[in-house]
C-alpha cells in the first residue's frame, strides 16, 4: 500500500514536471527565437519606405544605449524553383554584415564547416562533414554572409539570395535533423517529368518576381529577375524558414525601384510668357532633384541582453526619441514620430507569447487539479494502514505516547512516502525532458504518429531543457502534498482509544 501511494505521487511529479519543462522551453524557445531574425527594436514604415536612413543609423549608434543598426526592406513576392515550382514568400533586402551585427544571421545559415562533428553528425552522416572540404564550406558560408556568389570561376560576384532552408522545397530533413539536397521532379511539355538534382548554393538560382511600390503607394509593373543562390539559413522557426527568402539590399533596392535615382519635379515659381494673340500664360518650370534610396525597416539592437520580457522597452523608448530628432531634420521628407512603427521585439511576437503563456497557465492549473488525486490517495490509503494497524496504535498508547507523537508518526510517515515518490518523479521526468526528442521520433517510426509538427508548433524540435527552479517546486509540492495527506489519517489515529485499540480484531 506505501509503495502504491509513492507510486501515485511518482507519476504526477514526473507529468507535471514535464508538461511545464515542455510548455516553458517552448516560450523560452519562442522568447529567444523571436531576436534571431530582427533584433530588439524595429522602426517601419512598410510598403513605401522612407529615405536618409543613413543618417537614422548613425544618430542611432550614437547613443549609448545602441550596438548597432541596420536597413532592411520587407515586402511580399514569389520565387520560381529549378522544379518551375512557384512560392509565394516574404522577401526581407538586408545589408549581410551588419544584419548580421544586429540579428543572428551568421548563426543561422546553415551549410557551413563543421569544425567539430558530434558523433549523431558522424553517424548520421551530416553532408557538412562529408561532402565537402573546409574551404568550400567557409567560402559558402562567407557568400552567405555577404549575398554574394560568381556565377564562374574568376567572375565578379552577383548579388544573391539566401532562401530558408524549408522555402524551396529542394532540401529533405532527416529525423536526425540533417538537411540533405533532394531529387525533385519537373513536369516537362510533354507531360513526362525530369529528374532535378541540384546543390541550389552552389549550382542554383531562383527567378524572383515582386510588385514595385512608388514614393506615393502605387503598384507598378511586376519586375522578374534570376539571382543564384548564396547558402540557406535555418532560423529554428519553421513559419520563417519556410516562408522567407533573402536578398542583398541593393538588389532589392534597384529590383524595387527604391534606389536613389533622379526625379523631375515642377518648380514653385511659374514663369508667365506671351502669346501670339498678346495673352499671358503661366508655365511652371521643371527642375531635377535626387530621390535619396529608400528601405521599409530599420533594425536595431541595444547593449546587453535584451532578451528578457519588458528588456527592451527602455531602448524602444530611445529610439522614439532619435526617430524625432532625425523626423525633424528631414521635415516633410520622412514620416512623423506619430506616423511610424516603432516595435520592441516583445510587441512583434505579443499574440504568440501571451498564447503560450496563458496555455502554459491553463495546463498547469488542470494538471494541479488532476495531482490532488494523489492526496486523495494518500488519504485514503494512509486510512486504510491506520485500520490495519489499529492494535498497534493501541500498544504503543499504553506504554505512554502521546496523541502529538502518534500523529506526528503518520505525518512523518506521509513526508517519506512523498520524498520517495517525489525522488523517483523527478528523475524520470529528467529522463523523458532529455531524451524526449529521440522518443518521439522512435514513437514516430514504430507507431506512425507524429506529435510534434513543426509546421504547427513553429519549431523544429521539442524544447529539452528541465529548469531547476521548477523541479524544486514540483519536488516540494509533490513532497508537501503526501504531508498533507497523511494529516487526517494521523489525527484518526492519534484519538483512538487505547483500550478500543488493544481489543481490535
Amino acid at each position: 500500500m506505501p509503495l502504491l501511494a509513492s507510486l501515485g505521487v511518482m507519476l504526477c511529479v514526473a507529468m507535471v514536471l514535464i508538461v511545464w519543462s515542455v510548455m516553458g522551453g517552448f516560450l523560452k524557445t519562442l522568447v529567444a527565437t523571436g531576436r534571431t531574425m530582427t533584433g530588439d527594436v524595429i522602426i517601419a514604415w512598410p510598403n513605401v519606405g522612407f529615405g536618409h536612413y543613413q543618417d537614422l543609423i548613425k544618430r542611432l549608434e550614437a547613443d549609448p544605449l545602441v550596438h548597432a543598426a541596420t536597413p532592411t526592406i520587407e515586402t511580399f513576392g514569389m520565387i520560381t524553383t529549378p522544379a518551375e515550382r512557384t512560392e509565394l514568400i516574404s522577401l526581407r533586402g538586408v545589408d549581410g554584415p551588419s544584419y548580421a551585427k544586429v540579428t543572428k544571421y551568421a548563426d543561422t545559415l546553415w551549410w557551413r564547416y563543421i569544425p567539430n562533428p558530434t558523433k549523431k553528425q558522424l553517424q548520421g552522416q551530416d553532408p557538412r562533414v562529408t561532402e565537402l572540404d573546409p574551404q568550400s564550406w567557409n567560402e559558402l558560408y562567407d557568400n552567405g554572409l555577404n549575398l554574394t556568389r560568381s556565377l564562374r570561376v574568376g567572375d565578379p560576384p552577383k548579388a544573391a539570395l539566401v532562401p530558408g532552408i524549408e522555402s524551396t522545397n529542394m532540401n529533405r530533413r532527416t529525423a536526425d535533423g540533417f538537411y540533405f539536397p533532394r531529387v525533385v521532379n519537373k513536369r516537362l511539355p510533354d507531360g513526362t517529368f525530369e529528374d532535378v538534382d541540384t546543390f541550389l548554393p552552389m549550382r542554383g538560382s531562383l527567378l524572383l518576381t515582386v510588385l514595385p511600390i512608388d514614393s506615393k503607394g502605387q503598384v507598378t509593373e511586376p519586375q522578374s529577375e534570376r539571382f543564384p543562390v548564396a547558402n540557406e539559413f535555418m532560423s529554428g522557426v519553421f513559419e520563417v524558414d519556410n516562408r522567407t527568402v533573402l536578398l542583398r539590399l541593393d538588389a532589392l533596392q534597384n529590383l524595387l525601384r527604391m534606389n536613389a535615382a533622379e526625379r523631375v519635379v515642377e518648380d514653385s515659381d511659374a514663369i508667365a510668357t506671351k502669346n501670339l494673340d498678346g495673352s499671358e500664360s503661366f508655365v511652371a518650370p521643371t527642375k531635377t532633384v535626387i530621390e535619396p534610396a529608400r528601405v521599409t525597416h530599420i533594425l536595431v539592437r541595444g547593449k546587453g541582453d535584451l532578451g528578457t520580457i519588458g528588456a527592451a522597452r527602455q531602448l524602444s523608448i530611445r529610439c522614439e526619441q532619435v526617430y524625432s530628432q532625425f523626423a525633424a531634420a528631414h521635415a516633410g521628407q520622412v514620416p512623423g514620430i506619430n506616423d511610424i512603427t516603432i516595435l520592441t521585439w516583445e510587441d512583434l511576437n505579443s499574440t504568440m507569447i501571451n498564447a503560450v503563456q496563458k496555455e502554459t497557465a491553463l495546463v498547469l492549473f488542470i494538471f494541479g487539479i488532476i495531482c490532488l488525486v494523489s492526496v486523495f490517495l494518500v488519504v485514503a490509503i494512509f486510512w486504510a494502514m491506520v485500520s490495519e494497524k489499529t492494535k498497534d496504535i493501541g500498544v504503543l498508547r499504553s506504554i505512554g505516547a502521546s496523541r502529538s507523537g502518534i500523529a506526528w508518526l503518520w505525518i512523518r510517515y506521509g513526508f517519506a512516502i512523498g520524498l520517495a515518490g517525489s525522488v523517483l518523479g523527478v528523475a524520470i521526468a529528467y529522463a523523458v525532458i532529455i531524451n524526449i526528442n529521440p522518443i518521439h521520433e522512435w514513437i514516430g517510426a514504430a507507431f506512425g504518429i507524429k506529435i510534434w509538427d513543426p509546421k504547427v508548433y513553429y519549431f523544429n524540435v521539442i524544447p529539452s531543457e528541465v529548469d531547476t527552479t521548477k523541479a524544486l517546486i514540483v519536488f516540494g509540492m509533490g513532497v508537501l502534498s503526501c504531508g498533507v495527506g497523511a494529516v487526517v489519517p494521523a489525527l484518526r489515529a492519534a484519538f483512538l482509544d487505547p483500550v478500543k485499540a488493544l481489543r481490535f480484531e
